[in-house]
Order: C-alpha cells, then structure tokens, then sequence
C-alpha cells in the first residue's frame, strides 16, 4: 500500500498542522470540515502554520507556496474522500461525535481508503465497527507542534490488517515523524500515559487551591528543568480537548474533584472562548505567555 492522496478529517488543533505536514512533504492532501467558514478559518492557520515552518525548519518559500499548492478544501464528506488513500480522522474527542463520523464516512469512502483516527485517549477497538472496514481501521496519534515534537504513535487493534499497519508506520516516516509503534492498545498511547496524569495532577492543584497556576509551573519547571509546566502544555493542547477528556473522566466516575475541574475549565475558559494558543488567551496570553519571560523562573 503506498499514500498518495490524504484527507484530514477536521482542522481543529491538530487537524490542521497534520494536514499541512502531510502536504509540506510531498502529499496531496484534502482538508475537510463541516463547513466553509471554518474552513477559511483553517486556510489563515495556514499563514501562521508556514512562518513556524520558516522559523524551526528554515523552511524556504518555495517550499511553502509548493505545501500550500497540494492543499485542497472541501466541506462535502463525498467529494473530500473520493481519492483518498488515507483518512486521517481529527474530530472532537467525543466518542458520539465520532462514531456519527465513522457512520457518514462509511458510506462514501472507496473500498482502498485506511482509516486512521487521531484520538488522544480512546481505543480503536471502541470504533473499529463502526468503520465499516476494521481491518483497515487503526490509531495514528501525534503530539502538538507536530513539526518540531514529530512524534507518531501508531496503534492498532486485534483485527487490523497487518499491512495496514505496516503502511501507516510508513506513512509516518515519509511525513517526517519519528514513528513509535505500539504493541498492543493502550488508552492514551505512550505519549498521553504519562503526560495526561500530570496535566490532570496540575489541574487538581489549582481547583483545590492548593497554589496557582503560574506557581505549580514555575515549581515544575524548576525541578524538573522542562521547559514549560503543565498549564503552559494545557494551552498548547488546548483548553477544549483537555475539558472533553476531564469530563469523560468525571462522566464515569463521578470523582467530586475531576466535576469541580470539569465546571472549572467551563465555567472559565469554555464559556468564555480561553481556548489556549489557539485563541490568543488561556492560562496564559499569547503570544508572550508570561512562563517565557527571563524573571518567570526567579
């Protein structure tokens, strides 16, 4: 199996820098969403996305203006997936929302297209039926700033094709990405089984006011030596996916403190449109978030 042709399903956080990843090495690649306007939307992420490019890659502008050439738009399912050999899925992380997807895309997607969904913390298994197609069905995650953190992690399920497989960690590699496969499935893959419990951890700190946010980043990132603590990694993941996974977390268990971070992050930043770097403001303010001044760490 060799990719020519990919459509990214949603440009939200992640959909939108894979798209342009994909397209920046060589792919021809379909970005679809629901409507047009979110669309436009997606084509000025584009112009930013391009001076990260420059700036961390040295990318040059005939590199871009050739990625930029290989994108096409299109907000009718049908048309955005006639050609594709792979449909990489980047649709909210709520399990209903994806599995509608899964059930329109069905319907119209040809019998060569894989599947592959970008989900943070859900399993394949959980959707694998709902595809039509479990075989060609699997889980290719990458991390934010997908061109310098170039990690994929790629997860399959007991029925997926083993060429499938195969040809997803190829995929991965001709795009740039260091490609991790995993072994078995994993809720949260490799990357999110560690990273997701110390943003949860962050999160109840600050609900049960215990320090604030610039403290518990401060004190990480002084111990630690990282580079940004778990509120700084909270806007660039974006407020909305980390209310999704808080909610589904608070959903099933009923634990009193994930439903107070749950009403936390809605309350402050849903409502309100704090979605993080994306929207210019969350914990912190774009694009001078205070955790980069030289005095932050004093």
């Amino acid at each position: 199996m060799e990719f020519k042709n990919v459509t990214v399903a949603g440009s939200g956080v992640l959909g939108y820098q894979i798209a342009f990843q994909s397209a920046f090495h060589g792919f021809h690649v379909t970005v679809y969403d629901i409507n047009d306007a979110i669309l436009e939307k997606a084509k000025a992420k584009f112009d930013v996305l391009s001076e990260a490019f420059k700036k961390d890659l040295n990318a040059t502008p005939e590199q871009l203006a050739a990625a930029k050439k290989r994108l096409s738009y299109q907000s009718d399912l049908a048309e955005a997936v006639k050609d594709a050999d792979l449909l990489i899925e980047a649709v909210p992380e709520n399990p209903q929302i994806k599995i509608d997807f899964y059930h329109k895309l069905a319907k119209v997607a040809p019998a060569k297209t894989i599947f592959a969904s970008n989900s943070s913390t859900l399993l394949p298994s959980q959707f694998a039926n709902e595809t039509g197609r479990p075989e060609h069905f699997l889980a290719l995650h990458f991390a934010n700033e997908i061109w310098k953190h170039n990690t994929a992690e790629i997860m399959g399920h007991p029925q997926t094709a083993p060429e499938a497989f195969n040809a997803v960690v190829a995929f991965a590699k001709n795009i740039g990405m260091v490609a991790l496969p995993l072994h078995k499935e994993q809720p949260g893959y490799i990357v999110n089984s560690l990273l997701v419990p110390l943003l949860g951890a962050g999160l109840d700190l600050l609900v049960k006011g215990v320090a604030d946010v610039e403290t518990v980043d401060k004190t990480w990132m002084v111990a630690t030596g990282a580079p940004v603590g778990p509120f700084g990694i909270l806007d660039v993941v974006g407020i909305t996916t980390a209310y999704n996974i808080n909610k589904m977390a608070a959903d099933a268990t009923q634990d009193p403190i994930k439903q107070k971070v749950v009403a936390y992050l809605k309350e402050n930043f849903i409502d309100k449109g704090k979605l993080g770097v994306e929207t210019g403001v969350g914990f912190y303010t774009y694009p001078n978030p205070s955790y980069r001044k030289e005095d932050f760490l004093k």
